[in-house]
């Protein structure tokens, strides 16, 4: 399929410069905050379709998280856009200094199938906000979804200004071709090198929001009940099918008994004692992953859950696993949590300074020397101590990864950042032209200009 048409025409609504204005702007977020309470409905049945997500869950970890992005931006936006005042040094005089937000113009963003509404529309909330137009890519792998997000898009955006273009993988292959003026891909690491490798043949910048393998430590200064319970709670949100949840715990052998049980207790509180049996407990996103997870814990020691029902897999607890276990070469992205064992902190903080560097980062401890120690150490895209996943939903911290797990962040003023280029303007006064610059230089003056610039 050829795009170009779409781009142009984006390009094109873009140079008559209605969508830099702050009117346009502020009535694009608020229509687009209207349309998601419009269309609330059909997006948790879609959700529940793709991911067998519950009411509860998709408020939570999609609706709840953009509407409040979107409340965020409405509010900021005036400050956000007006240019901002820098220091001018001396050497300069007579002059000012002034930092411009130019909208980057059109951008393309290529969502995943994990969280398909939160995570395509967050983004767009800052390209929108920043002043751009916009393409949006939804993953054919939660269609449901992805058919949703059109409807509501098309019920308010002219297709020159925000579209939605669905099908397959193929088609955002034929996207990333396009000369477009950013790109904003979450998903896999593999993936996300094919994007910045075409992305380069045009050299069209890239925000990388990808994963890896997010490590959670627990330290025995902890209240370990509480620490099993909030571990429970991230690796099992969306089935563990979330790029930032706790991919596997480092733990104390004397500690594992009382975690696996504490763990167990948790998902019950959850979701009852058949997890696969319950309604909030979402599914695999397909069989041919559901074949997958199941095939790392083969030949593994199973100490909870390990059952699947086609659809679903149960919790599950893999003990006496290595660094060199099957389960440990790639990122699981499910319901699966290896637990290994160590003796020394510093063992840990050495054989991880060695990993790739991971989009998320979690420790338990009381202890804030080792708190201070393990975040001075060791580099990750963002963590948070005692708890998973929540420095995600703060809209002060910057949300992205490092290395392997990404490049750019967003969410709140960084997603505004993210989509807009600071162009520096110099404006000198013409009542006062200083010869100290022009040539030739005398010794005086050069000695002058040296004293001022050192």
């Amino acid at each position: 399929m050829d795009f170009t048409p779409i781009v142009t025409a984006q390009k094109q609504y873009y140079n008559t410069g209605i969508t830099k204005t702050y009117t346009h702007r502020i009535n694009a977020l608020e229509s687009l905050k209207e349309a998601i309470v419009k269309h609330e409905p059909e997006i948790y049945e879609a959700l529940y379709q793709d991911l067998g997500k519950s009411k509860e869950e998709v408020f939570l970890t999609e609706l709840g998280l953009v509407l409040s992005e979107i409340t965020y931006a409405i509010k900021h936006l005036k400050k956000w856009m007006k240019p901002k005042k820098v220091h001018t040094p001396l050497v300069l005089f007579k002059a000012s200094s002034k930092i411009y937000r130019d909208p980057l113009g059109t951008v393309l963003i290529l969502s995943p199938w994990n969280y398909p509404f939160q995570l395509a529309i967050n983004p767009l909330v800052g390209a929108i906000a920043a002043g751009n137009t916009a393409i949006v890519k939804p993953s054919s792998s939660s269609e449901k979804t992805a058919l949703v997000i059109d409807k509501m898009i098309r019920s308010i955006f002219k297709q020159e200004f925000v579209t939605v273009v669905l099908g397959s993988s193929v088609l955002a292959e034929q996207l990333l071709h396009q000369k477009v003026d950013h790109i904003f891909f979450t998903g896999s690491i593999p993936i996300g090198k094919k994007v910045m490798q075409i992305a380069s043949n045009n050299l069209v910048p890239v925000t990388l929001e990808l994963g890896g393998k997010s490590p959670c430590i627990i330290d025995s200064e902890t209240n370990l009940q509480m620490a099993a319970k909030r571990v429970a709670f991230g690796k099992l949100i969306n089935a563990g099918q979330t790029c930032i949840a706790p991919d596997y715990v480092l733990i104390k052998s004397e500690l594992k008994k009382d975690f696996v049980r504490y763990f167990h207790e948790a998902v019950i509180s959850f979701y009852g004692e058949s997890p696969i049996d319950s309604p909030h407990y979402p599914k695999i996103v397909s069989p041919r992953h559901v074949e997958r997870l199941l095939g790392l814990t083969e030949n593994e020691n199973i100490v909870l859950g390990g059952k699947s029902n086609g659809f679903k897999i149960e919790p599950t607890i893999l003990s006496d696993i290595t660094f060199e276990s099957k389960v440990m070469q790639e990122e699981i992205f499910g319901p699966i949590l290896p637990l290994i064992e160590y003796n020394q902190i510093d063992e840990v903080i050495e054989i991880l300074k060695h990993k790739e560097k991971p989009l998320a980062f979690y420790l338990f401890t009381n202890n804030k020397s080792l708190e201070n120690k393990v975040i001075s150490s060791l580099s990750f895209g963002g963590g948070t101590i005692n708890d998973t996943l929540m420095h995600f939903a703060n809209h002060h911290l910057g949300f992205g990864g490092v290395g392997h797990s990404g490049m750019g962040n967003y969410h709140g003023i960084r997603s505004y950042n993210t989509f807009t280029h600071e162009k520096s303007v110099l404006k000198r006064s013409i009542m006062i032209d200083l010869p100290l610059r022009y040539l030739p230089i005398s010794k005086r003056t050069d000695s002058l200009i040296r004293k001022i610039l050192k």
